[in-house]
């Protein structure tokens, strides 16, 4: 018997409205997904069947909303990430910029639907970086930063920011975003495009420490030498290299999108890296999202290092 996907409140929708954030999920179901990015729609899905029942439900959906948007791009999601593709436009004016700018509690992020797979924000670390922003750190880093929406949110929280991805042009659209929240990105902060798995034993040696730290990883990626990270395998090394440039009391977000990687892996990972340091640890849950039905979103723990 089919599930029917769970739609957004309309008092959640108000909610987020309030606080500032036109970036959200509006829909999850078994097949598709359905977001809200500003004043366009992405719909994630695995069938055709699944997108025109998306399109004809979000027809419906758009009066309680008061929600009329300008363009409704399409997204599919193969079984293989080499398959994976921009997404392309269902409905709306063709031939304009595909670029649009979207808010999370008041900061601004550009997005870009021509970039590739991903448009520049993942709307599922919206509370973490909430959290992150209440945290105020003095000096942060965030690895994978792709295109740095965890250091926007630090720096305009006051701190200093490093952050590491392979891609030069994640990290361009990452400056970028710093200057949309009136931020130098020359000031104070650093990007660096470069393996993370080489930059941090680089800044252990330097004495580099920080009292947050982001570890984001992808499932997979490959380096310019051509080595592998797979998050099952490596996510074990990741955080105990964390750790050595973890300050006392660090605050490190661990958080992972594999499906076959639960909270549990991620605790596990963090207990048997602070027992080898010698050190130890507090685990804070992430909080839920209200836009995202329990078990669907990144699986995420936050570790306060003692």
């Amino acid at each position: 018997m089919a599930v029917a996907p769970e739609w957004i409140l309309p008092q959640v929708w108000s909610a987020l409205m309030a606080e500032g954030t036109n970036a959200h999920r509006l829909a999850t179901g078994r097949e598709m997904w359905v977001e809200r990015f500003g004043e366009d729609v992405l719909i994630s899905y695995q069938t055709e069947r699944a997108r025109d029942s998306a399109l004809e439900e979000l027809d419906r959906r758009c009066g309680d909303y008061d929600f009329h948007p300008q363009r409704i791009f399409g997204k599919y999601l193969p079984q293989h990430a080499s398959e994976r593709g921009a997404p392309s436009l269902l409905r709306g004016a063709d031939g304009g910029p595909m670029e649009t700018e979207v808010q999370e509690a008041n900061v601004k992020y550009g997005l870009d639907f021509a970039a590739g797979y991903s448009a520049g924000l993942f709307i599922d670390q919206r509370t973490n970086r909430a959290r992150l922003a209440a945290l105020k750190p003095k000096r942060f880093l965030n690895t994978f930063a792709y295109t740095c929406s965890f250091s926007v949110v630090a720096a305009r929280a006051g701190a200093e920011t490093v952050s590491v991805d392979l891609s030069r042009r994640s990290l361009t659209r990452g400056e970028e975003n710093f200057q949309r929240n009136g931020l130098d990105p020359k000031q104070g902060h650093r990007f660096i495009a470069d393996d993370v798995l080489g930059v941090l034993p680089r800044l252990a040696r330097r004495g580099d420490q920080f009292d947050a730290i982001v570890l984001d990883p992808p499932t997979f990626s490959r380096n310019q030498e051509g080595m592998a990270f797979q998050v099952q395998r490596d996510f074990d090394r990741l955080v105990a290299l964390a750790l050595e440039v973890a300050a006392p009391g660090a605050n490190l977000l661990l958080s992972v999108n594999h499906s076959a990687m639960r909270v549990a892996d991620l605790e596990l990972a963090a207990r048997t890296a602070l027992r080898l340091a010698g050190r130890s640890g507090r685990f804070i849950q992430a909080l839920p999202l209200p836009d995202f039905p329990p078990g669907h979103g990144a699986k995420t723990v936050w570790v306060e290092v003692r």
